[in-house]
């Protein structure tokens, strides 16, 4: 039985409730635009939040279990069914989600007015809900070979507790939630990044009768997804540690090996396509940076870590909410000239946030650019895409 004839039976009220990836891919386009655009308001007024977060620490919780979870459970919530033929994750259930997700956000913003247990009770309970969920399908469909995601999923629930815990005092290594929450995120995309990328990039290729097409996943993949874990973890908990920083170089060079076999110089004609190499791309630069930053070799921390966010946290989810938003909307998969806006404005705040790391006398001015480049991607994303995923879908 077809998936849409599968979802018409048992329809919800709500086209946005139908699917994961209409609430929650609108749900990260809002946050991402809105988080950013108060905490450049607070930095540049020097204002303070409600929240027991200072407002950096507010910042990067907010966009990594924020944005980026939301992100991810639209993803997963929508790949899910087609690994295991079950039916999606619709109507209440998916509401009941949503709702955990948007208390998180609420419960962080104020978290300084009420009892700290309270606010890390009411944010851990949607990366709670969601790990249950997403087990919960895949061992209930035996899709064994996809419960590997369950883990990083369940490390950013982690990352999670131990930012709320460090902000309210407790004895954690300083930054190790964040760190790890990063690591978490970047680990989840080289793997799925690793199935989504050259498998689109040979169907898209073999429709137009190449020759040349991505390699197929062998021990060089193997080699590379085994070196990054290691080295980020290694990061994570061993920042200061200089054998951690070649890892992660070493690491670099496999996965740029890895993206370099997929034939992306290929894919210029289709925007849709080439950014999710590009987006692959950030995360090879973002890790080789991370990695002569560990080594000292004058590359600023900050410059990588905002390769890896902006750059490959950032374009690899604009990459894949467009795409899928388009095909499970019954549209062309093709990207039209706001998408690829989309794509450039994302791409040059990127770009212009590793540059204010790395340019001290045009730190401020690169910094507002790249927040304003940034705003008006996601922005833009939620004003085309946004009607897609609220109204019913059109074709199959």
């Amino acid at each position: 039985m077809a998936a849409g004839s599968r979802i018409a039976a048992g329809k919800p009220a709500f086209a946005i409730l139908t699917h994961g990836f209409r609430v929650f891919f609108l749900a990260a386009g809002l946050w991402s635009a809105a988080a950013l655009a108060i905490w450049i308001a607070l930095f540049a007024g020097g204002g303070a939040l409600p929240s027991r977060f200072s407002p950096l620490d507010w910042h990067i919780h907010e966009m990594l279990f924020g944005f980026v979870m939301a992100a991810i459970a639209g993803f997963l919530l929508t790949a899910i069914p087609n690994w295991t033929g079950r039916l999606p994750v619709s109507g209440p259930p998916l509401a009941l989600l949503a709702s955990l997700w948007l208390l998180g956000r609420i419960a962080c913003l104020v978290s300084g007015i009420g009892p700290a247990w309270l606010a890390i009770a009411a944010d851990l309970s949607f990366p709670v809900a969601l790990v249950a969920v997403v087990a919960r399908e895949i061992v209930a469909g035996r899709n064994w070979r996809n419960l590997i995601v369950v883990g990083p999923v369940t490390l950013l629930g982690i990352a999670n507790l131990l930012m709320h815990l460090e902000s309210d005092g407790l004895s954690v290594p300083t930054s190790l939630g964040w760190r790890l929450g990063l690591a978490a995120v970047i680990l989840l995309i080289s793997v799925v990044g690793g199935r989504i990328v050259p498998s689109f990039t040979r169907n898209w290729l073999a429709r137009r009768q190449s020759t040349q097409l991505p390699a197929p996943h062998g021990w060089a993949d193997r080699v590379a997804l085994a070196a990054l874990p290691v080295g980020l973890l290694g990061w994570a908990f061993f920042p200061g540690l200089p054998p951690v920083g070649w890892l992660l170089v070493a690491a670099a060079a496999l996965h740029l090996w890895r993206l370099l076999r997929w034939r992306g110089y290929l894919t210029g004609g289709e925007p849709l396509l080439l950014v999710l190499h590009l987006g692959y791309g950030w995360l090879v630069l973002g890790t080789a940076l991370l990695g002569f930053a560990m080594a000292d070799l004058v590359v600023p921390e900050t410059a990588a870590i905002h390769a890896l966010t902006a750059g490959a946290i950032g374009t690899m989810i604009l990459a894949v909410m467009t795409r899928a938003t388009r095909g499970h909307t019954g549209r062309d998969l093709a990207a039209d000239r706001t998408t690829s806006l989309i794509y450039v404005l994302v791409t040059a705040a990127a770009i212009a946030r590793v540059a204010a790391a790395c340019v001290a006398d045009w730190s401020y001015p690169l910094l507002m650019a790249s927040a304003g480049a940034w705003v008006g991607a996601f922005g833009l994303f939620v004003l085309s895409y946004g009607p897609m995923l609220v109204l019913s879908r059109k074709g199959s």
